[in-house]
């Protein structure tokens, strides 16, 4: 299963999801259905703004666990 760390990242970093969403250039609903695990996948486009806007690696927001 693939984990989506977002909130732990956005809460560590101090950053709303309005205001990231804002910086992103995406909708408040895509980024919730990203952060919900709701996301059937993600553009690296989206993925490369998220980190360079969290200063994160992709690693941080994108996790692989066994069920």
């Amino acid at each position: 299963m693939i984990k989506i760390n977002l909130d732990r990242i956005m809460l560590d970093r101090k950053i709303s999801s309005k205001e990231l969403a804002q910086q992103v250039g995406i909708t408040q609903a895509n980024l919730s259905i990203l952060k919900t695990q709701k996301a059937k996948g993600v553009r690296f486009n989206t993925l490369d703004s998220i980190c360079k806007i969290l200063q994160c690696q992709p690693g941080d927001i994108i996790e692989y666990v066994e069920e």
